[in-house]
C-alpha cells in the first residue's frame, strides 16, 4: 500500500505516517498539488492520495485525470468541521478525515482501499490444493491466470504468489481494469509521452514500469478492450512497452498475472478476447472454487473475521456458536469471501453475548441468510423470458431476455450483466444497439442517460 500526502495537514503529518507506516503503508510527501501530479507522473507511483483539504482538491483530480492518472483521494482536515468536510467530499475526496488523526480511522481507510495484509486462510482440501500449486509455480516467472467468482479471493492469491516468488522485494502493482474508463486504461498501463493528447503537459510512467522489476496484476482484465488487448500481447512476447504518443520501445522486467471472474474461452469463441493472448497468460491456471464448495474454509474464515471486527470495534473476543455456525454452512455466499466478511461484520455489532449466534447473522436488508434473494428472483426472471421460443430467431430471443432482465434489476447495468452471464461492455453494446433501432431503453437508476 502505497500513500502520498498533499500539503502540510495542519501540522499532523508526523502523527498521520506513523499511524499509515504502522498499518503497513510506504508513505511519502510532496508540499503542493502540482507536485503531487509530478510524482505520479513521474513514476512515484501511490494507491492513495491523503490531501490537506485546504488545498484545491477538485483542481488536483482535474490535472490527474487531464493526464489520465486515476487515484483515489481522501481529504484531511483540524477538528470536525462539516463545511469543509462537506467541500472535499464535493470536489472528489472519498473521504473526511479529521485531524489529529484517528489510528481506526485511518487503518480503516487504507484497508478499504487495498487489500494488502488479507491472510491466505486455506483449510479446505480443494483449497489446500490451489495453494499447493501456487507454491510450485510462485518462484517461476510463468505467467498465471487466477479465475473464480467474484468475492473469492482472486487478488489475495496474487499477493500471496508474489510474496512467495523471487521477486517479493520489488513492487506489486495491482490495476483493476474494470474500474478504469477504457479511454484511460491505455495510458494508466502503458503511459504517455508530453503531447501525446491534450493535457499531456510532460512524461507520464505508467503501471508496467513502476512494476519493473516485480508483478504486475491485471484484475478483471476479461474488461480490457480489444485493440488494448493487442499492446498488452506485444508487451508480453517481447517485454517492451510503447507509452502513448511514444516512438521509442521501453524495456520492462515484470512478471504479469491476471484474475478474471468469466469464462474467458467462451469469451474468446464470442469475439470479445483474443486468443493468443489467453494462452499467454494462461500459462498456469489457479481456480479458487467458490465458498460454498470450501466448507472448512466457511468455519475458518469466520473465525478470523469474528476475531477480527471484534477487535476493531473495541468489543470482547466472540466466538461462533453452533447454531451460528450451522447457519453459515447452510447459506450459498453468492458474494463469497466478501459476502461473508461483511456477515460477520454486521454479526459482531449485532452481538451482546458471548457467542455469534445464529440470529445475529443476517443479510443487509436484516433478513437472516440463507433466503431466497433479489439475485435469485432475477434469475427467475430472465429464465422464463427465455421460454416459448419456437417460431422466433435468436437475436429476437436474446433482445427480449437481455430488456426483461434489465427491467427486473430496474435498470441496473451491473446486475443485469452479472445474471446475464456477460460482460458490463457486451451489455452496453447490445443497449446502444437496441436504442439505435428505436427500442425505448430503460435507464439507469441513477437518473444518466441511457
Amino acid at each position: 500500500m502505497r500513500l502520498l500526502i498533499v500539503g502540510t495537514l495542519g501540522g499532523q503529518i508526523s502523527a498521520a505516517t506513523k499511524i499509515a507506516m504502522a498499518n503497513g503503508a510506504k508513505v511519502s510527501h510532496v508540499d503542493t498539488i502540482e507536485q503531487a501530479t509530478a510524482a505520479l507522473r513521474a513514476g512515484r507511483g501511490a494507491d492513495l492520495l491523503m490531501v490537506d483539504a485546504r488545498l484545491d482538491i477538485e483542481a488536483l483530480i482535474a490535472a490527474n485525470e487531464a493526464e489520465r492518472i486515476v487515484v483515489p483521494v481522501v481529504a484531511a482536515g483540524v477538528g470536525i468541521d462539516p463545511m469543509m468536510a462537506a467541500r472535499a467530499i464535493r470536489q472528489g475526496a472519498r473521504e473526511y478525515i479529521s485531524l489529529p488523526p484517528d489510528p481506526e480511522l485511518i487503518a480503516a481507510v487504507l484497508a478499504a482501499v487495498c487489500d494488502d495484509e488479507r491472510p491466505m486462510i486455506a483449510e479446505d482440501a480443494s483449497m489446500k490444493q490451489v495453494i499447493a500449486l501456487a507454491d510450485q509455480i510462485a518462484a517461476s516467472d510463468a505467467s498465471i491466470m487466477i479465475t473464480g467468482e467474484s468475492g473469492v479471493g482472486k487478488e489475495v492469491l496474487a499477493r500471496y504468489v508474489h510474496k512467495k516468488s523471487k521477486r517479493k522485494d520489488k513492487p506489486f502493482i495491482a490495476v483493476n481494469c474494470a474500474a478504469i474508463p477504457e479511454q484511460l486504461l491505455e495510458s494508466e498501463l502503458f503511459g504517455h509521452e508530453r503531447g501525446a493528447f491534450t493535457g499531456a503537459v510532460a512524461r507520464r510512467i505508467g503501471k508496467f514500469e513502476e512494476a519493473d522489476g516485480g508483478t504486475l496484476l491485471l484484475d478483471e482484465i476479461s474488461e480490457m478492450d480489444l485493440r488494448l488487448q493487442s499492446k498488452l500481447l506485444r508487451a508480453l512476447q517481447e517485454r517492451v512497452i510503447d507509452r502513448v504518443g511514444g516512438g521509442k520501445p521501453v524495456p520492462v522486467n515484470i512478471r504479469v498475472l491476471a484474475t478474471s471472474n468469466r469464462d474467458l474461452a467462451t469469451q474468446v469463441r464470442a469475439g470479445e478476447f483474443r486468443e493468443d493472448l489467453l494462452y499467454r497468460l494462461n500459462v498456469v491456471n489457479l481456480r479458487i472454487p467458490p465458498l460454498r464448495e470450501r466448507k472448512d474454509d466457511l468455519a475458518a474464515l469466520s473465525a478470523y473475521f469474528i476475531d477480527k471486527y471484534a477487535r476493531a470495534n473495541g468489543r470482547p473476543a466472540r466466538r461462533l456458536s453452533a447454531p451460528g455456525l450451522a447457519q453459515v454452512l447452510a447459506h450459498t455466499w453468492p458474494g463469497n469471501v466478501r459476502e461473508l466478511e461483511n456477515a460477520m461484520h454486521r454479526a459482531i455489532l449485532l452481538t451482546n453475548s458471548e457467542a455469534v449466534g445464529a440470529e445475529a447473522i443476517r443479510a443487509p436488508d436484516g433478513a437472516p441468510v440463507g433466503r431466497r434473494d433479489a439475485t435469485g428472483d432475477a434469475i427467475e426472471a430472465a429464465q422464463a423470458a427465455a421460454r416459448n421460443l419456437v417460431g422466433r430467431t435468436v437475436a429476437e430471443v436474446e433482445q427480449d431476455l437481455i430488456l426483461e432482465t434489465l427491467s427486473h434489476c430496474l435498470g441496473n447495468r451491473t446486475h443485469a450483466a452479472h445474471i446475464l452471464g456477460i460482460s458490463i461492455r457486451t451489455l452496453r453494446n447490445k443497449l446502444k444497439q437496441y436504442g439505435d433501432d428505436g427500442v425505448r431503453i430503460l435507464p439507469p437508476p441513477t437518473g444518466q442517460a441511457a
